[in-house]
């Protein structure tokens, strides 16, 4: 059994990795529109061959979409017009658009809705690790929608990833993603552009960047190319999220400005109540 990834970066390149070693599929093709990383995942050893999109629908069981979901978007139609029997595993970090464009598809119940909760601030095919998902949680979104035997195969590969398992609808994923994940990379976005606006005229500051800097600021180093077609998927929930976050640091800045210290602590000693979800 053949199985192909489109789109060979780092969620893409870490499940060829953990695939191959498993060995469980004859041959995995990757398809991917930059030719630079074509090269490298031959290279690296992470597909066994590259080809066209038809190609590898036609020849591969499995098809793997790690793609950025512009491309998702753009796909998945297409990609389902060429399946027969196939599974169509989509991992993009959106899900809502995609599913609206495909629910009337007489080959939806092919198509496998899944978003592996994991990722580094690194992008391309170099980017791609071993035991990237280990532990981490895979999201099926509108798994009913999807025939049991698609959804047996593509479970199947998510437990050959070790990943622990979550179930919800579009919308629910599309909110909840974007207040533990989206909202992150744009904080660390603003963060960085902020750091880099002051090291102009202070060129110097980076010297005092610490551990507790670099925890924060690292998700800026994350590609436009993944991120801006996330935010624009998710319009609507990133605004709603970006509201309630501005809104918390106006009531940070009021308290600091107007030095009520004990509003100021209040507000802190709330935000402690994290831990109880983030040991």
């Amino acid at each position: 059994m053949n199985l192909a990834i489109v789109g060979i970066g780092l969620i893409g390149g870490s499940v060829a990795i953990r695939l191959k070693e498993k060995g469980n599929f004859s041959k995995i093709i990757g398809v991917d529109k930059s030719e630079s990383n074509q090269k490298k995942a031959l290279q690296l050893h992470l597909v066994d061959e590259i080809a066209s999109l038809e190609e590898a629908v036609k020849s591969c069981k499995v098809i793997i979409l790690a793609a950025p979901v512009n491309a998702i978007l753009q796909l998945a139609p297409t990609i389902l017009d060429l399946v027969t029997d196939q599974v169509v595993i989509d991992m993009g970090s959106t899900k809502e658009n995609i599913l609206k464009l495909i629910e009337n598809h007489p080959k939806r119940g092919r198509y496998v809705a899944a978003h592996p909760m994991a990722g580094t601030e690194y992008s391309g095919p170099e980017a791609a690790i071993p035991n990237l998902f280990k532990d981490k949680m895979m999201v099926y979104v509108e798994a009913f929608r999807s025939d049991e035997d698609a959804f047996e195969l593509a479970d199947s590969i998510t437990e050959q990833l070790e990943m622990k398992t979550s179930y919800m609808n579009a919308n629910e994923h599309d909110v909840h993603t974007a207040y533990v994940s989206h909202i992150s990379h744009l904080t660390s976005f603003a963060l960085a552009l902020t750091v880099l606006g002051k090291e102009k005229s202070q060129g110097r500051i980076f010297e005092l960047a610490g551990s507790g800097f670099e925890s924060t600021v690292r998700l800026a180093k994350s590609s436009p190319d993944m991120w801006t077609p996330i935010f624009k998927q998710n319009r609507a929930n990133v605004l709603e999220v970006l509201d309630e976050h501005i809104k918390q640091l106006q009531l940070l800045h009021q308290a600091i400005e107007e030095e009520d210290y004990d509003e100021l602590y209040k507000l802190i000693k709330k935000s402690n109540k994290i831990k109880r979800i983030i040991k």
